[in-house]
């Protein structure tokens, strides 16, 4: 079996803290809440998929008795956009027996490798810009090392990969984050303001986050042990074609401004 550090808690309370990715209306106290004091879309519904979790390599002949592994936790976009448009920080929480356990993350992609012998829970706590207007979350993950059949021997060529598929839902959303980011491509909209329309897509929604520094996931030097997940694949088909229906409305709009802008002038004309 693989080494596992300290010892695991009651597993109702640990089943408990391991709840889905959702930013709750009961996570704020009374008159507190943001919907309180910004403005808020409604009727729209904004997730974001994501994908948490480890790849590990074991080293091999370079392994030692404190460092038998390589390993990098993630949360990247499920499917591998970039997560800044959403995500400003965020914090892992590793075990107390690594120098510095408490590793912040300050842009996108958020990682961070490290190498070690033990097996334990890594818990994530996620911090959104200030425009999104909503709570820190927080996720937990069991790092793995050693592979389920454990009768044959190690491979350094072909590592361990754990990963979770999750969504931040995020109900009502702010409008200034509604018009910055809801054409980005890591975000799925659901629902229609009537009052707001969204910007062209444009692959970035807003110049902080431009290709300068890029946080997707795409090329990554572990993308091709990344795992697929089917709803991850689902998304990316209903985001395009919500994207490619929000381009036919736009160009709709402008058709009928322009009749609309012919048909008063012909009036002004006639009444000449």
């Amino acid at each position: 079996m693989g080494k596992k550090l300290g010892e695991q808690t009651d597993l109702n309370s640990r089943l408990q803290r391991a709840k889905t990715a959702r930013v709750a209306d009961n996570e704020y106290p009374p008159n507190s809440h943001p919907k309180n004091q910004i403005r808020r879309v409604k009727d729209v519904e904004i997730a974001i998929p994501i994908v948490y979790g480890t790849v590990s390599f074991w080293l091999g002949k370079k392994a030692d008795e404190y460092h038998s592994h390589k390993w990098t936790v993630y949360i990247r976009g499920a499917t591998n956009e970039d997560l800044g448009v959403a995500i400003k920080r965020v914090v892992f929480q590793l075990h107390p027996s690594f120098n510095n356990p408490t590793r912040i993350i300050e842009a996108a992609p958020f990682e961070l490798s490290e190498t070690g012998w033990g097996e334990f829970e890594i818990s994530m706590t996620i911090y959104f810009h200030s425009d999104v207007a909503e709570k820190q979350i927080e996720l937990f993950h069991h790092l793995k090392l050693y592979p389920e059949d454990e009768s044959g021997p190690q491979s350094t060529k072909k590592p361990v990969v754990i990963e979770s598929y999750d969504e931040i839902v995020i109900a009502q959303p702010t409008e200034s984050f509604y018009l910055r980011a809801g054409n980005h491509p890591a975000i799925v909209v659901s629902g229609a303001s009537t009052g707001l329309s969204l910007p062209p897509p444009s692959g970035i929604a807003n110049d902080n986050f431009s290709e300068k520094k890029r946080g997707d996931t795409k090329e990554h030097a572990l993308g091709q042990w990344f795992l697929r997940h089917s709803e991850a694949d689902e998304l990316a088909q209903l985001t395009a074609a919500r994207q490619q229906i929000q381009h036919h409305i736009m160009k709709l709009r402008r058709q009928v401004t322009s009749i609309e802008a012919e048909a008063q002038r012909m009036k002004s004309n006639s009444g000449q």
